[in-house]
């Protein structure tokens, strides 16, 4: 049963599982819920599990802030061995032995080595990845066996800990920022200890504030559009709510058309006495109606559009 387009605009947050690539889940989503206009907020890898948000509907403009939020994993290292993918599935291209790996990296070692990882730190792309040069993604010159020379970029750990040690595995978890490649840590941690290493399994489970707790299986979402279609907006969360921390403001019914049209706002257009200040901030029409996020300009005191929830009128002319 078809459900109508206009009950899918929001976010899901869906348990990706192994073998499946980020699009893969948006075309599985497509046949699923039979509506074309989705978008994923940022690639998982095939091998790599756990929480994917995606938008539906007028949300997919919102894809790219929430991308932007920090993410959690849980991640097991292998110390020892280096592989060309810096993960399990890769051809292996060095292997110590596990007695030298134990001489190498006793357990404050590997304390200490991670803890070396907190902060801004320089990553240099990995060659398997979708990062594009040139004009073609990294992973196509990898597939035809060349290396490409890579400017590192920097990312930021906000917390690493060791959750548990059984050598040549390390578990580890990671809050970080957009960017981070967990499998590109795990090799330099090795280098770090000498040992090499690469990530032998990766479970996302955070993207902000959505835990894995929360998200859904593809199986579980189609079993819901097959036998009970209703429940489907119950498991769809409202577009606002990934942005559940900042501020609302209401624009009031004789304002409507400055919101309408993505114009400035300021204090007189809204019910609130005064205008939040904040880098995000969520704007309603005067029916409750989330239309978008807006951000605070203090130089013009004013809030101005991030990103339109709703087409507007006329592309975000500022005429007040």
């Amino acid at each position: 049963m078809k459900a109508p387009e206009s009950d899918f605009c929001g976010m899901l947050v869906v348990n990706k599982e192994a073998g499946y690539t980020s699009s893969d889940v948006v075309a599985k989503l497509r046949g699923i819920l039979h509506l074309r206009r989705i978008g994923h907020t940022g690639t998982l890898d095939p091998a790599a599990v756990g929480v994917l948000p995606v938008c539906l509907g007028p949300a997919t403009r919102l894809a790219g802030l929430v991308e932007a939020k920090d993410k959690e994993y849980l991640a097991v290292l292998r110390l020892g061995t280096v592989t060309d993918t810096q993960d399990a599935t890769g051809s292996v291209l060095s292997r110590l032995a596990d007695e030298r790996v134990a001489e190498l990296a006793a357990p404050w070692r590997i304390r200490e080595a991670v803890c070396g990882f907190t902060g801004e730190i320089q990553q240099i792309p990995p060659m398997y990845s979708a990062v594009r040069i040139g004009g073609k993604r990294l992973y196509e010159y990898a597939r035809e066996g060349k290396e490409i020379e890579r400017a590192p970029r920097t990312v930021t750990i906000s917390d690493i800990r060791v959750e548990d040690i059984a050598l040549p595995l390390v578990t580890l978890r990671v809050t970080c920022s957009r960017g981070t490649y967990i499998r590109t840590l795990c090799e330099d941690i090795g280098r770090a200890l000498g040992t090499g290493g690469c990530m032998e399994h990766l479970v996302r489970t955070r993207v902000g504030d959505f835990t894995l707790d929360e998200a859904w299986k593809l199986s579980a979402l189609q079993e819901i559009m097959d036998g009970h279609p209703e429940k489907m907006r119950s498991v769809i969360l409202p577009a606002d709510s990934f942005f559940a921390d900042a501020p609302k403001a209401h624009v009031t019914e004789d304002s409507m058309k400055y919101l309408r049209n993505g114009n400035a706002l300021s204090a007189d257009n809204l019910a609130e006495d005064a205008l939040p200040q904040a880098e995000h901030i969520r704007v309603y029409g005067a029916d409750g109606t989330f239309f978008a996020l807006y951000r605070y300009d203090a130089a013009r005191r004013r809030i101005l559009p991030v990103c339109m929830l709703h087409a507007t009128d006329s592309a975000g002319k500022d005429r007040h």
